[in-house]
């Protein structure tokens, strides 16, 4: 992060575009890959971390664009999941690589998150490749994310803003400050907004995002940290371009095919009490409770299609129409009314056992109530229209029955976990941990006969896991790692909160994953890099072995593959972040409706992914950053019939100090005017990136 040349330690806090020299990533203990807040070399496991300045020098515009940066992590975002899911190891989406905010998971609904806001408000962001439900529960078959919110500055008072303007009539200003306020009692507060008309027809977007943090320290040995934060965001009301005969036609790049009148928009509010009590070395005591409120609502003509000669669409959904036109369905109403709270405690004992040997055990529980109404207009008239695929009036939604409440969840989470490190001397220790979860979902129909909502009980699940992992790492020295771990998963089938009446007889997926590694600093700590293989396995997908036959739950797929990343900080101020993987992602033994889909690569899983930055800290007052995204080619369907080629990008960053507390940042994105699919929404429908663009923002640090 900011990774400068060598400076006296006074200098670095007078250049505003120099950021000190940071520390070590992976000496520095970390929360993500363990509970016991062991350093990444100490955690037989991939963790990856993106520091919050990194992100802002390099002009990631969103959190999920920040991750994607990460090794093995791809973007799997659209407007159906929030914009938020990812892919990672073979597994995709948000019931396979879990999302959290400060160590709490996020509970998606129906596939949905859309929290936090803004990536201006992010300290940092861990990623935990592979399975990491024996630490957060059920979900995270592939990874997980932990976004850290910045938190307030206990020594001095700092102040900081930027504004900024650029292609697409995007604007943005953000502002926050935090200090201490007395001895015992500091603040942070944040406050950020965007605007954009985007790159597409009717492509405005709009978002703001406020925080505001209070850290009391009343004794030495006991913070209380109070916090609350607020997003509101109406994205791009586009659901992606169609292809026309089985390509992306440049004519068509800026059509957006929804409705003059499509609506999107997410409100989400998380209030948090943190409480962590160090009585002595030996002995942590931590608790969490928290509140997250999301308000979510769609209302849209969602799916299109190029009508091929003879009068079929292209993408496969069997709809007809008159060939050389645009056939648009799918008009989609709903709301998301979501509350999730709960609770979570753990206790960290750290003793000595013997010579040269010791243990580090923290226990704990974790509860959580998740609540939804759901809402809906699926009974509507079917909205169809056939648009000339050049020019078309967008027309308005019809909505013959309007959206109401349809049905509500109530999920509830009990779980206990506890982790154990047993170090063995100075050079071996063995890491292991379980978790025991209770899941208990109840599902009450909605119904308006004569007019008046009536409600039946619709179904009461309940699911049980154990999952364990284990592993050792052996350190030759200090500054190198060799570790090999085995843990295990569970995903569920779909979203947990939205549990159906089909799903009923089936329990999660089950998983588990054998890893092996090495890790190194050198150079002084100028130098790391890391290296892992893998293998996972996932059991118990539904298959239909024909159409009319009982549905299953005897599936199963794989993924292995390797992952590497390394960073240098070399002479003359120049630096190096590198990180690439390969992987083979199968569906292993997978029938459905009567095909077969066994050896074929599962949607929205790139097989290889790369990327490069470039740092060159040419003078006190002046850097330059050139960074490379390659995402290699997926599939948006399981028969693996409609191919989204590889694509790669290149963006890049001139940052000059104007004063010291003054500095200009010219981001350009997409240098070479790539068009690529970020992601896809039905067979042919890819959900285009940003085009070549150039913002210029003014930064201030006082």
């Amino acid at each position: 992060p900011l990774n400068a040349q060598s400076l006296p330690a006074s200098d670095n806090e007078d250049i505003l575009v120099v950021g000190q020299h940071a520390q070590d990533t992976l000496t520095t203990p970390n929360a993500t890959g363990s509970r016991l807040g062991l350093t990444p070399l100490e955690t037989p496991a991939t963790i990856s971390v993106i520091d919050g300045a990194t992100i802002r020098a390099r002009g990631d515009l969103s959190v999920i664009d920040a991750t994607s940066r990460a090794p093995g992590i791809s973007n799997a975002g659209n407007p159906g999941n929030g914009g938020t899911a990812l892919a990672a190891r073979g597994f995709s989406g948000q019931g396979s690589v879990l999302q959290l905010i400060d160590g709490i998971r996020l509970f998606p609904a129906a596939g949905t998150i859309t929290f936090p806001a803004d990536p201006w408000m992010v300290e940092r962001i861990d990623i935990l490749n592979g399975p990491a439900s024996v630490l957060y529960g059920q979900g995270a078959l592939g990874g997980a994310v932990n976004v850290l919110m910045r938190k307030p500055d206990t020594q001095r008072t700092h102040v900081e803003g930027e504004i900024g303007y650029g292609s697409q009539d995007s604007f943005h200003v953000a502002a926050g400050a935090g200090g201490p306020i007395t001895e015992r009692l500091s603040y942070r507060i944040d406050g950020s907004y965007r605007w954009s008309d985007g790159y597409v027809d009717r492509g405005q977007s709009r978002s703001y995002a406020v925080s505001g943090t209070l850290r009391w320290a009343p004794t030495d040995t006991l913070v209380v940290t109070a916090r609350d934060d607020y997003g509101d965001q109406n994205p791009m009301r586009y659901f992606g371009t169609p292809l026309i005969e089985e390509r992306l036609d440049n004519r068509i790049r800026a059509r957006n095919y929804n409705t003059r009148d499509g609506f999107i928009r997410y409100r989400d509010n998380r209030t948090s009490l943190q409480v962590d009590w160090t009585p002595s070395d030996a002995v942590t005591v931590s608790n969490q409770a928290y509140r997250l409120t999301s308000k979510r609502s769609w209302l849209n003509l969602e799916s299109y299609c190029w009508i091929a000669a003879g009068g079929a669409c292209t993408n496969g959904s069997g709809n007809t129409g008159t060939s050389g036109r645009i056939l648009r369905t799918d008009m989609t109403g709903i709301v998301h009314d979501q509350t999730q709270g709960g609770d979570q405690g753990s206790v960290t004992l750290r003793t000595g056992i013997a010579d040269g040997a010791s243990t580090d055990l923290v226990v704990g529980f974790d509860v959580n109530l998740i609540k939804l109404t759901y809402s809906h207009n699926f009974g509507s008239d079917t909205q169809v229209s056939e648009v000339d695929p050049f020019a078309f009036d967008p027309g308005l939604i019809t909505d013959t029955q309007g959206i109401a409440p349809r049905y509500r969840t109530s999920t509830n989470e009990y779980a206990v976990f506890a982790e154990d490190r047993l170090k063995l001397g100075t050079h071996v220790s063995i890491v292991g941990g379980m978790r025991y979860e209770r899941d208990k979902i109840r599902r009450w129909s909605i119904d308006y006969p004569g007019g008046a909502s009536t409600e039946t009980f619709a179904l009461d699940k309940r699911l049980h896991n154990v999952t364990w992992r284990v592993g050792s790492v052996y350190q030759p020295i200090p500054t190198v790692s060799l570790y090999a771990q085995y843990a295990t998963g569970v995903d569920p089938l779909g979203t947990l909160t939205t549990y159906s009446t089909g799903q009923v007889q089936f329990s999660n997926a089950v998983g588990d994953q054998v890893e092996v590694g090495a890790k190194a600093v050198f150079l002084d700590g100028r130098g790391t890099a890391t290296l892992a293989a893998y293998r996972i396995v996932k059991k118990r997908l539904l298959a239909q072995l024909t159409p009319t036959s009982p549905v299953e739950q005897v599936g199963q797929r794989s993924a292995k593959g390797i992952e590497a990343a390394v960073s240098l900080d070399l002479p003359y101020g120049v630096g190096i972040d590198a990180n690439g993987s390969v992987l083979d992602a199968t569906f292993d033994d997978f029938v459905s409706g009567g095909s077969s889909f066994d050896g074929n690569t599962p949607p929205e899983v790139p097989e290889t992914l790369a990327n490069l930055w470039l740092r060159w800290n040419a003078t006190r007052s002046l850097q330059a950053r050139v960074g490379l995204r390659y995402v290699g080619r997926r599939y948006s369907d399981n028969a693996n019939s409609f191919r989204v080629p590889s694509y790669t990008t290149v963006d890049a960053t001139l940052s000059y100090a104007v004063t010291p507390h003054f500095a200009v940042d010219i981001h350009g994105y997409n240098l070479f005017d790539r068009d690529y699919a970020l992601s896809t929404y039905n067979n042919q429908q890819w959900v285009l990136g940003r085009p070549r663009s150039v913002d210029v923002s003014l930064r201030a640090s006082f």
